[in-house]
């Protein structure tokens, strides 16, 4: 193909979320040409795989992306579904970003004379500079073993869940403990049905701990502005789990064990199936505990912050169990157990194999410093951690998005510079 007769822009955009969207206004802002390309529509995810009865399990108040904080009357609450596709509606509407939807990205390869060349199902472009905004949860995860399951079983991922109606009549089993997991267990259990839970070792903390929402502790501690490489943890944050809790109904804890109480079944991690049995890990008694410790020290560093400011605050209280599994249980009769679906929620893995860019490790997973990499002209925005707690979150991937952009324009400045000199 001549590249010549291809269509040239200084930064393509690949992916139309909040992520890409935020971008793409901090371009215009800076009056960079640029093409956004989405293949769905923008924002779809948020439309097309959340359950029903999904919420914000962040409050209102954190609703932060560029040039459009949540300024509804509800601050402190969390966002149901309708209401966050009406606010990312307006968002877009205030960007109204020069986007391709319906449009696959095939292949990006970088060009000799520099740049790349961007293949898509709609014809090719070419660019300066690659912004790659589509996330990192790109392929469902579900297990090989799922094959061997009886055909009369349902089985769905978290993202086709939408609510307890569409699951044949009979017990569901959901696999896994996040923050996915967690919620959809309590959407079924709600609905009254029978639900057995395979817990893995996410953590779990308060909704609300003396008068006040555990984020808006956390914020004012400082934590969400940490950068990753400040983090205890470092890079390895990013391998976290999120806490399980909800903002359903004006904002919850989840407790597993409450739960069980009311009947739920709890397991440890699904590992196999013989043929006849499920079969787990024994593992759920350490997970409840783990999950219970994060959840009071989390507090007890509420605690320490309340005190070393002097702030007026109800008192503090430690969570004791509810409930104590009677023992570990490795397997499950399905036959026995009537189990007719199972929801799996053990997340997603990354697909960038359409990005032709030295720029991965060996889990597949982009290297990178605050989205940008080693690759010439080459980002990154709106994975989890990408530079703190929320860079893919409302409240701060337009910092990050900011961040990149002003790296682009800086970028093209010194290539300028060079064409003149």
């Amino acid at each position: 193909m001549n590249e010549n007769r291809i269509q040239h822009y200084p930064v393509v955009i690949v992916g139309g979320g909040q992520a890409g969207l935020s971008t793409s206004y901090h371009l215009a802002r800076q009056g960079i040409d640029h093409l956004v390309i989405e293949k769905n529509k923008a924002m779809h995810a948020w439309a097309t795989q959340r359950w029903d009865n999904f919420c914000l399990v962040t409050p209102n108040w954190q609703c932060d992306l560029p040039g459009h904080p949540y300024d509804g009357p509800d601050p402190h609450g969390f966002m149901v579904k309708e209401e966050i596709l009406a606010y990312l509606d307006a968002f877009r509407a205030k960007v109204d970003p020069p986007i391709r939807e319906g449009v696959s990205v095939r292949r990006v390869t970088p060009r000799a004379e520099g740049g790349f060349h961007v293949s898509t199902t709609s014809g090719d472009v070419s660019a300066d500079h690659v912004v790659v905004a589509s996330g990192g949860y790109h392929e469902p995860i579900v297990p090989r073993m799922a094959e061997r399951l009886p055909a009369s079983i349902a089985q769905i991922h978290s993202a086709q869940y939408r609510n307890a109606g569409q699951l044949p009549d009979g017990p569901v089993l959901v696999v896994g403990s996040g923050q996915s997991g967690a919620q959809i267990a309590e959407d079924l259990h709600l609905a009254g049905r029978k639900v057995f839970l395979a817990v893995g070792n996410a953590p779990r903390c308060a909704r609300f701990y003396r008068g006040r929402d555990v984020v808006t502790w956390l914020a004012d501690m400082g934590y969400y502005d940490m950068p990753v490489d400040e983090h205890p943890l470092r890079e390895g944050v990013r391998d976290n789990t999120n806490h399980y809790v909800t903002g359903r109904d004006g904002g919850r804890d989840i407790d597993l064990r409450r739960f069980a109480r009311e009947g739920m079944e709890l397991y440890g991690v699904l590992r196999d199936y013989d043929g006849a049995s499920l079969v787990f890990d024994t593992n759920l008694t350490a997970a409840l505990d783990e999950a219970d410790r994060t959840y009071n020290g989390i507090n007890a560093a509420i605690d320490k912050f309340i005190a070393e400011k002097g702030i007026e605050a109800p008192p503090p209280s430690v969570y004791e169990p509810v409930w104590q599994p009677a023992g570990e249980r490795p397997s499950l009769d399905l036959a026995a157990s009537g189990i007719a679906a199972i929801v799996w929620c053990i997340g997603f893995r990354p697909d960038f194999r359409w990005l032709d860019a030295p720029v991965f490790n060996g889990a597949g997973h982009p290297q990178h410093r605050r989205g940008v990499t080693g690759s010439a002209g080459v980002y990154f925005v709106g994975l989890p951690w990408l530079h703190t707690w929320g860079s893919g979150r409302f409240g701060s991937v337009g910092r990050d998005a900011a961040h990149i952009v002003d790296h682009i324009a800086a970028r093209m400045r010194q290539s300028q510079r060079g064409s003149a000199a």
